[in-house]
């Protein structure tokens, strides 16, 4: 594929569609329940307990969000009190290989991008 095909690919429809689903994947928290979700199937509390600085309102918001895109997977037993299990669906698994290959080129650029921020901060 041509430079120029993977700018369209970007651009699509203004990128409008690309940026509304990265918008969300790339959010503060969202690859972080995604990681924990990889551990396997997880009670409310227990991501609560597992993501450090998450509200329970952020975390509510962010898994309804990735269980409308299909992301993860919600199930309610019917039990007093009521519980309720989050897992990844094979597409929230899908998202593990990219989630790291985009952690490792941030992990392997870090001393470049510091020294970068340093220089334009010491301008």
């Amino acid at each position: 594929m041509s430079e120029y095909e993977h700018t369209c690919m970007i651009r699509g429809d203004g990128g409008q569609t690309l940026r509304a689903i990265l918008d969300q994947i790339c959010n503060k928290w969202t690859l972080l329940i995604v990681a924990t979700l990889d551990q396997g199937t997880l009670r409310f509390t227990d991501l609560v307990q597992q993501i450090p600085g998450i509200s329970q309102r952020m975390l509510t918001l962010t898994l309804r969000n990735l269980e409308r895109d299909g992301l993860v997977h919600r199930k309610v037993y019917a039990e007093v009190p009521p519980r309720v299990e989050y897992t990844l669906t094979p597409v929230g698994k899908s998202l593990i290989p990219p989630a790291l290959a985009l952690a490792g080129w941030a992990i392997e650029h870090v001393p470049h991008i510091e020294a970068s921020r340093a220089a334009y901060r010491s301008r």
